[in-house]
């Protein structure tokens, strides 16, 4: 097989790649009742690579590479031995992040220049996680002279992680890093869409040095494919899923009664809030970059832009205007700012979703449209959309697009602003701009989001914990918070004299 820096040559010479082999136990392995699938290039409709996928079989096979792992190799090795190969990996990582990006954003669609600036920066996530590896203590738990008692932190055990199209390599990152940091062992779902760089992780992973079994990568599909099958698996301990809300509805279906564990990061209807009182320039620059950057395909994005009255009409033509500036094009070039939608399903829901934004009474100021231009017509290009007027209430203000597609929706005072932001059943990501550093502190106080922005957006770190209120999910991904849904808690009480009483002497 090719490595990384091959593949990555063969994007520019018409050829198609192949990936026909899976990552299990350390080795590159044919599918045993998975096959191949063809990897469509979202900006051409045509497909670009042919990849193997993985059936019951498959999953079972990798799942038992990763309890081997778990109590062979990986499971023994103390904690900054681990750190060792995972700063080895984070290291080849870094040396191969162009080529990575290239990669997603061939599989994905993503503009280069975005894939470049995030996937440059994984490679730091990584070697924070390293930093954990060792550092997850118990504690002593002082009772009296007759006892010593104490807690340790050990793995949760094989990890099955689920990951989604619009990310790939940074939702990967978000589980594989805490995970490995844990001492946990890994099956690594990919989406059916972008599989591709995903499975290049494995060869990073084998020439880093991990013993086999550690991580394994087997791409599929989710609903009576390698995901599900995945969960259902008695020997998979955890699901860390980012995903869609009734996907993890059915993931717990399908997994509650092993009574494994589970962590879920869904999706978002955010709420972007421009105070009258805010820097506009400054406002204006986050609102409109959350509402199309990664041509809206993620979950944090501002798409309910929420303005006071006194600027709503400047903000509405800023919109405008700015949507024009934008250039949409084919994603390898890097002056392209925004590409395609990642595949055909998506392009025709955002689609129906301007519709539904028109019949609902929306204005439709900017865009609407998909893109059918010479460079534009084979793909799922879609223009930069902003609706004004919207209403809270509507469709385009409530669901979950993932398009390009931004609501602004105007509000009188603080008070309403809050309660607009919170009236959703997502509750992911909030930002507010506003020059009033009281306000800004009661607001962000009283907005129900597991991640809050004031005078800024979309500033995600691995440090940082991400996750959900209400629909949103459970539990948290990055930080140190993201470590302990990796770690059981295990108490030890040791004896200091070895007696105990004859409950039934006479």
């Amino acid at each position: 097989m090719r490595s990384t820096i091959e593949a990555t040559a063969s994007l520019t010479d018409g050829s198609t790649l192949r990936h026909e082999r899976l990552f299990i136990g350390g080795a590159w392995v044919e599918p045993e009742d998975g096959g191949l699938m063809e990897s469509i290039d979202p900006s051409q409709g045509r497909p670009w690579a042919v990849v193997a996928y993985g059936g019951s079989r498959d999953v079972a096979k990798a799942v038992d590479a990763a309890r081997s792992a778990l109590e062979g190799p990986w499971g023994r090795m103390p904690g900054h031995e681990r750190a060792a190969l995972m700063r080895r990996f984070a290291d080849l990582y870094r040396e191969r992040a162009r080529a990575l990006a290239v990669l997603e954003t061939r599989d994905s669609g993503r503009a280069l220049r975005e894939s470049l600036a995030d996937v440059s920066g994984h490679a730091t996530a990584y070697h924070w996680w390293a930093s954990l590896a060792d550092k997850h203590a118990g504690r002593t738990i002082p009772i009296d002279d007759s006892v010593h008692a104490f807690t340790t932190r050990v793995p949760v055990g094989v990890v099955g992680a689920i990951t989604p199209w619009n990310v790939p390599l940074m939702a990967a990152s978000w589980k594989l890093g805490p995970a490995l940091a844990a001492g946990c062992t890994v099956v690594l779902k990919p989406a059916e869409h972008t599989p591709v760089a995903s499975l290049e992780l494995g060869r990073l992973f084998e020439e880093a040095g991990f013993p086999p079994g550690v991580v394994n990568v087997v791409p599929g599909f989710g609903k009576d494919g390698a995901g599900e099958h995945l969960v259902a698996h008695p020997g998979v301990d955890k699901i860390a899923f980012t995903g869609e809300g009734a996907t993890a509805q059915a993931i717990l279906r399908a997994g509650g009664d092993t009574m494994k564990r589970f962590t879920f990061e869904l999706g978002g209807k955010s709420p972007h809030i421009i105070f009258a009182d805010a820097d506009l320039e400054q406002a204006l620059n986050a609102a409109t970059n959350s509402a199309w950057t990664l041509c809206g395909q993620s979950c944090a994005l501002g798409s309910r832009v929420l303005v006071q009255r006194p600027v709503y009409d400047r903000v509405v033509e800023e919109f405008v205007r700015r949507a024009g500036r934008v250039r949409v094009g084919p994603p390898l070039d890097e002056a392209t700012h925004m590409g395609p939608q990642a595949h055909g399903e998506q392009l025709a829901k955002t689609l129906s979703y301007i519709d539904i934004g028109r019949a609902e009474g929306a204005e439709l100021v900017a865009g609407g449209h998909r893109l059918t231009g010479p460079e534009h017509a084979a793909g799922y290009f879609v223009e930069p959309t902003v609706f004004a007027n919207v209403s809270n209430g509507m469709r385009i203000a409530r669901e979950e697009i993932f398009g390009p597609v931004a609501a602004l929706i105007p509000f009188d005072d603080e008070e309403e602003a809050v309660a607009l932001a919170n009236d959703s059943s997502y509750g992911l990501t909030a930002g507010l701009w506003t020059g009033d550093v009281g306000r800004a502190h009661r607001v962000a106080a009283r907005i129900r989001a597991g991640m809050v922005w004031v005078n800024t957006y979309r500033f995600i770190r691995w440090s940082t914990p991400y996750g959900g209120f209400k629909g949103s999910g459970w539990g948290r991904e990055n930080g140190v918070e993201a470590l302990d849904s990796y770690l059981e808690t295990r108490t030890t009480v040791i004896s200091t004299t070895g007696r105990f009483p004859d409950a039934y002497a006479r």
